[in-house]
């Protein structure tokens, strides 16, 4: 797999994101920095492992130099902020080695990038300085929190109909990873349900950045809000609390990350319009069933085209158009609109997530080719509106 972009914070924060995720759930086998092009002449390349010294889990850095080496450790949080400012430095390319892929950045003199995956180059991790048991902050299954809601049974491992869940939660930390920034610290998840997700992110959130956010799930059943208060605070999660309510009853005031997920049919753009309107940096989305565009596009006119015949595949074709224009609304408001899987499609039918970063200097060019292209969709499929456009 190969991705390209003009701007390299995409792809960087994508690449580092995949570092923090392979330290979290031990992954992590090695990385190896080079390509050096800064102002130290003696320097030539960086190397990273992972080590144990008086119990605590550290990222050792050699920096290796024409005639000695630099060592120095970190620990994983830490570790990042090194690798971020050794490319602003002057390094130009890495490889992540874990033990399922490698991933290498590379950046050109131009600005250009690429982010390009390959098969693994080591399937066993190395040894540490010392015997350590694994170690993951994120989704970790002897958490308490992981006991309470059913992932984990007595003996603390994933309880084998949890396992899916548990992929799950996993896939959920390190998509959002990349994409949440440090003075992200207000958090909104809208239907949280019995909150796997939500206690997942609020710790990986805590343990594995270091920061001290407030985290609130909306939920309207009392049931589960009382559930999940409980064990957040048996938890230790002070930031962590939920709450009663709607997507529409909430108020999203000072919110910078929105998430909800699997909002049934037009609570999906409930939930978009309310981002929005509050100029959330980050908004987060997995659709779940799609009703209103479908039947808009049930019309005679639209059933002549041989796909749209079948019922499955209109509706299918439904769920890809209401998603489009989905994105094209947050683009026409000045976001950066990535739609992909969420987890495969074996582990869940409803697999499909929309993450927007607000972007400040979105030009008014882009924002107007958004609104066109919206306008075009509506008129090719027979379209009369969006739901998400009236919420606007």
């Amino acid at each position: 797999m190969l991705t390209r972009s003009e701007n390299p914070t995409d792809n960087f924060r994508n690449w580092v994101g995949k570092i923090a995720a392979s330290l979290l759930d031990d992954r992590f086998v090695k990385l190896a920095i080079g390509h050096y092009t800064g102002k130290n002449a003696s320097l030539k390349k960086l190397h990273v492992r992972r080590v144990v010294i008086r119990e605590k889990d550290l990222l050792s850095f050699t920096w290796q130099g024409k005639t000695r080496d630099t060592v120095k450790n970190a620990t994983p949080e830490e570790g990042l902020r090194w690798i971020t400012e050794a490319f602003a430095d002057g390094f130009r390319t890495g490889t992540l080695f874990t033990n399922d892929a490698d991933w290498t950045y590379e950046r050109a003199a131009s600005g250009r990038d690429w982010l390009r995956q390959a098969p693994a180059t080591h399937h066993q991790l190395q040894s540490t300085t010392h015997d350590r048991k694994k170690q993951r902050v994120l989704a970790s299954p002897s958490g308490h929190w992981q006991k309470a809601l059913g992932i984990t049974g007595s003996d603390g491992n994933v309880r084998p109909s949890a396992q899916d869940k548990f992929r799950q939660i996993n896939r959920y930390v390190e998509l959002l990873a990349p994409l949440i920034h440090d003075d992200m610290l207000n958090v909104a998840d809208m239907g949280a349900g019995k909150g796997y997700l939500t206690f997942a992110l609020y710790e990986y959130m805590t343990a594995a950045r270091g920061l001290k956010p407030t985290v609130t799930g909306v939920e309207q059943r009392p049931d589960l809000v009382d559930l999940c208060n409980r064990t957040a605070t048996a938890s230790g999660f002070d930031g962590l609390h939920f709450t009663p309510g709607t997507i529409d009853s909430f108020d999203m005031a000072g919110v910078d990350i929105l998430i909800a997920l699997h909002a049934c049919d037009t609570a999906t753009d409930d939930a978009i319009a309310k981002g929005i309107k509050a100029e959330a940096d980050l908004i987060v989305v997995a659709p779940c069933c799609h009703k209103q565009i479908r039947r808009e596009m049930d019309t005679p006119a639209n059933r002549k085209d041989f796909l749209l015949r079948h019922g499955i595949f209109l509706e299918r074709q439904a769920e890809m158009v209401t998603d489009a224009i989905r994105a094209l609304v947050l683009e026409s408001y000045g976001y950066r609109v990535k739609v992909f899987e969420f987890i495969a499609g074996e582990h869940t039918p409803k697999n499909i997530m929309i993450t927007a970063l607000r972007d400040p200097h979105a030009s008014p060019e882009s924002r107007a080719s958004a609104q066109q292209a919206i306008l075009e969709a509506k008129a090719r499929f027979g379209i009369r509106s969006h739901y998400l456009e009236s919420r606007l």
